[in-house]
């Protein structure tokens, strides 16, 4: 295998194994709650995870934005600058954190106020509000470790993390629900602490394979002015650049339940396909922050762009795998979320959408990855504004007419208009020697 396809997949193989202990969770807690005899605690569930999913997505310019920096520092050699951004990116984290349990009683208000779930939901999901809440300096401080650990090229470490943080996760909610009878506040409390278990891991793990890197810390110039102007500015692209992400995801789930519960279903369904396929990528994203970032640091730009052209091989082989799946398998795939043959009909009408997923989507994942690792945040801001745009104006100029295929195509629009945009910036705004 040639080595640079090899550096490719030691760093996309462990990401992606990451990744999909994601749903599995979420799978485990909802199928806890759905022994507990009210269909109310799913809901909860569903409420107070998505709450602080949104919360998180939205602050994780700091695993986005440490990755490439620190990847670029590495490959210059820069070794103080290595481990200040470290601390530096845990600083703001923790900071972020106290921010968020400050104010949790507004946040709470306010995310209670968008969902407006029903009075029995809105009490249950405020009490798993009130306790994961406390989680917040773990989940953002793992955010900045996480996003050190891949620039440092070592995806091997949050694989490690994510899977530990699952299984403890998992034994600590079936304990407190199932032994202590606490309900839905044993999943929260199962969550914070599998949180903190998660952290000590990453911390532990920090100090066996890197505390003899110490002795190049210097902790005078930590907080320099210039750095942290460098550090916001690439964090706040990204910030704004999530903000247009979260809005035309949200906007995608409001639009389809305003077109009834079948369609609502329909596109919750089709959207899984989406996601399986984006964590997947996420993996190959991953890898170019490290080596993009790594060889740019350095000034190695034939290796650069031989890491850029293997990943975009990657990437097509990635789609062509799916896009065969989808076309064979698909249909049976969405019957294993429901048997509902209502939705599964309607399904059937917007399947096309899905199987146009992979090939839409997957020169913005590779380019994000690429974008973060050379910290051309303001290239990934640009595409998002101008892909956000394109989606509002082909869904509200289309849907009279084609109602959720308006949806699809605005969606299928937004992916192929991130990709285009990064791809035009990339060869007319950054200059790269071969």
């Amino acid at each position: 295998m040639p080595p640079y396809d090899r550096q490719i997949l030691q760093l996309a193989i462990p990401s992606i194994v990451s990744n999909i202990t994601v749903p599995l969770l979420g799978m485990v807690d909802v199928a806890i709650v759905g022994h507990l005899g009210d269909a109310a605690y799913i809901g909860a569930i569903a409420v107070g995870a998505m709450i602080f999913n949104v919360i998180y997505w939205i602050f994780g310019f700091l695993r986005m934005g440490t990755s490439g920096m620190a990847a670029q520092a590495l490959g210059a050699c820069q070794l103080t600058d290595v481990l200040q951004l470290l601390v530096r990116s845990l600083s703001v984290g923790v900071m972020v954190a106290l921010a968020v349990i400050i104010f949790q009683f507004p946040i709470k208000q306010l995310a209670l106020a968008i969902v407006a779930p029903e009075p029995q939901i809105r009490s249950l999901v405020s009490t798993y509000f009130n306790i994961c809440v406390w989680g917040a300096p773990a989940m953002l401080a793992m955010y900045g470790l996480t996003g050190w650990y891949i620039g440092m090229q070592n995806t091997r470490f949050p694989m490690i993390i994510s899977i530990s943080q699952n299984v403890v996760n998992i034994a600590a909610s079936l304990l407190m629900v199932f032994v202590f009878k606490m309900g839905i506040r044993g999943v929260a409390w199962g969550t914070l602490v599998a949180q903190y278990a998660g952290i000590a891991i990453s911390l532990t793990l920090l100090w066996c394979y890197y505390r003899r890197w110490w002795k190049y810390m210097r902790w005078e110039g930590l907080y320099d002015k210039n750095k942290m102007l460098r550090f916001f500015k690439v964090n706040s692209d990204i910030f704004i650049r999530t903000l247009f992400l979260v809005a035309v995801n949200f906007y995608f789930l409001a639009a389809g339940s305003r077109q009834g519960a079948v369609i609502l279903a329909v596109n919750t369904l089709l959207m899984q396909l989406f996601i399986l396929f984006s964590y997947v990528m996420d993996g190959f994203a991953f890898a170019g922050e490290a080596l993009c970032g790594k060889y740019y640091g350095a000034e190695n730009y034939g290796a650069f762009h031989k890491v850029l052209k293997r990943l975009f091989v990657w990437g097509m082989m990635v789609v062509m795998v799916f896009t065969i799946v989808y076309l064979i398998g698909g249909q049976s795939f969405l019957s294993l979320f429901t048997d509902d043959g209502v939705v599964l009909k309607a399904a059937s009408s917007y399947f096309p959408w899905a199987i146009v997923i992979p090939l839409a989507g997957v020169a913005a994942f590779i380019w994000d990855g690429v974008f973060i690792g050379i910290t051309e945040t303001r290239g990934m801001l640009y595409s998002s504004i101008i892909a956000t745009i394109i989606f509002f104006v082909v869904f509200l100029v289309l849907r009279s007419v084609w109602h959720n295929h308006a949806l699809w195509l605005a969606f299928i629009l937004f992916l192929i208009t991130r990709g285009i945009v990064q791809s035009v910036i990339f060869k007319t705004v950054r200059k790269f020697r071969r």
